[in-house]
């Protein structure tokens, strides 16, 4: 970096002129050999860069960066981004003004140096108190279709979405938990490009369109997460679904020991799915090709690996903050279809009906302190008058929820157990408001040693099943499985 770029990266309050911009961009260029073109709102810088051959890098090679100061240019990113690895196109957003919108798209030549770029650069400071976050960006190419009938065959859903919109690749359909002759009233449907997913939502989006009689709801589907391949390599879970609710542990345990017998540890089951923990990840990948596509107790199976979430990050990243993230017995895992987030890092919440409607999911709350100065003016506000995204616990965001939708607040009941000399702690929730319906009650099947995680995997387990029941779509965002168990 030369001397005027540090000088810039140093010193926040010093606004470079048009001309010394021009000069430093050019500069850039000289010194790389990339080309420089602005059109349509941002400013390309490579893409590909010089000697490249062949097609663009493939999907997981770009990281979005936000935050970035708006009078920060190329000639001071690349640089900082170059650490990481080969730039094959630095996408920067520009206002009108000559400043940028303060974010900026990031591609490299492998995925390897994508996922890199995520662990040292984000949260980087980048000037003195100015810290950019970077995450890894997808193109989204899959849009949520919801309100289809339930008695639509995947076969029919893939025509009909093919006869009015262009690009469909492939339709997902999930069965009915209960009955799996019906799908669950809602669809993925994939599209050749997010180009053609863009403009079949834009077809679809003004909530007038309907199929077989029935408006249907549309939306992007949230992007799944993606894992480095380092990490799966060494993952011996499974997860399987499409399994009966009536089907048992014991049961998907049995079946997964039959090719090879004691190979199993243990089974997590949540209603139609489940996760098969091997005592060795050989067994694992073995294991998937024999039982993919089997039928235990009528239905017919899917299993792939399970795909792990970082267990520091995930309270803050999936559920903003619902269990405690110094619990050493936390562990995560995602499915590759039920695993939706919008951004990484941005915790999907849980709808508030309000007159029958949803309340639209708000930005996430940077977490963080402020001085408290003397005579700062202060004013008494209720809870009730924040919005979801400023609470961090599972307890409060399930308080709020049922004052949001008129409901008594939740009432917690506390049990507990001995267990080899432990005292070990669980609590029922009971929700006043829902408590003559379909379930009185609701209690995790896992106990605690302290009352805090006690109380905050049971408020969880509760926020869990209450998505299941108030919206479909959010049903998919949280089917995350988050439990706890005994090392030992």
């Amino acid at each position: 970096m030369n001397e005027e770029s540090i000088d810039g990266t140093n010193g926040c309050n010093k606004v470079r002129t048009g001309t010394q911009n021009e000069a430093a961009l050019l500069a850039l260029m000289e010194k790389t050999g990339y080309n420089m073109v602005q059109e349509n709102g941002q400013r390309k810088f490579g893409g590909p860069p010089p000697g490249w051959e062949g097609p663009p890098p493939p999907r997981g090679c770009e990281v979005f960066v936000g935050k970035i100061p708006r009078d920060m240019y190329e000639d001071e990113l690349v640089p900082v981004f170059e650490r990481a690895g080969k730039i094959y196109e630095f996408r920067l957003m520009m206002e009108f003004s000559g400043e940028n919108r303060g974010y900026a798209f990031v591609m490299y030549t492998t995925k390897e140096e994508a996922q890199l770029a995520i662990r040292i650069l984000n949260n980087y400071e980048i000037r003195p108190g100015r810290f950019i976050g970077v995450c890894v960006s997808l193109d989204n190419c899959r849009l949520f279709i919801g309100a289809i009938p339930k008695e639509k065959k995947k076969e029919e859903i893939l025509d009909e979405m093919k006869k009015v919109t262009e690009g469909v690749v492939d339709v997902i359909v999930y069965p009915s938990a209960t009955d799996k002759t019906k799908n669950r009233g809602f669809a993925f449907v994939e599209y050749e490009s997010h180009r053609a997913a863009a403009m079949a939502r834009r077809k679809l989006i003004p909530g007038t369109f309907q199929l077989w009689g029935h408006t249907i709801q549309v939306d992007w589907a949230d992007p799944e997460k993606e894992v480095d391949e380092e990490t799966m390599q060494r993952v011996k879970v499974l997860y399987v679904r499409n399994l009966m609710i009536s089907t048992t542990e014991e049961t998907i345990k049995a079946e997964f020991n039959k090719f090879k017998p004691g190979a199993v540890e243990r089974v997590k089951k949540l209603r139609d799915y489940a996760f098969v923990h091997f005592f060795n990840r050989e067994d694992a990948v073995a294991a998937m090709s024999v039982m993919n596509g089997k039928c235990i107790d009528g239905a017919s199976i899917e299993v792939t690996l399970a795909k792990p979430v970082n267990k520091e990050n995930t309270w803050r990243q999936h559920l903003n903050g619902q269990i405690s993230p110094n619990s050493e017995n936390l562990i995560v895992f995602a499915n590759k279809e039920e695993n939706h987030l919008k951004t990484v890092g941005k915790p999907p919440t849980l709808p508030a009906r309000l007159n029958g409607q949803h309340s639209p999911s708000p930005p996430e709350i940077e977490r963080c302190t402020y001085p408290f100065f003397p005579g700062t003016k202060l004013t008494p506000i209720s809870m009730y008058s924040l919005k979801s995204n400023h609470f961090s616990s599972a307890v409060m965001h399930l308080d709020y929820y049922c004052n949001k939708n008129n409901w008594p607040p939740p009432e917690y009941y506390l049990y507990s157990t001995s267990q080899d000399g432990k005292v070990l702690l669980v609590y029922k929730i009971v929700i006043p408001a829902i408590a003559n319906g379909s379930q009185s009650y609701f209690m995790p099947d896992k106990l605690c040693t302290t009352l805090e995680d006690a109380k905050e995997l049971a408020a969880q387990f509760t926020l869990l099943h209450l998505a299941e029941q108030l919206d479909k779509k959010m049903k998919d965002s949280f089917s995350h499985l988050f439990y706890l168990h005994d090392d030992n």
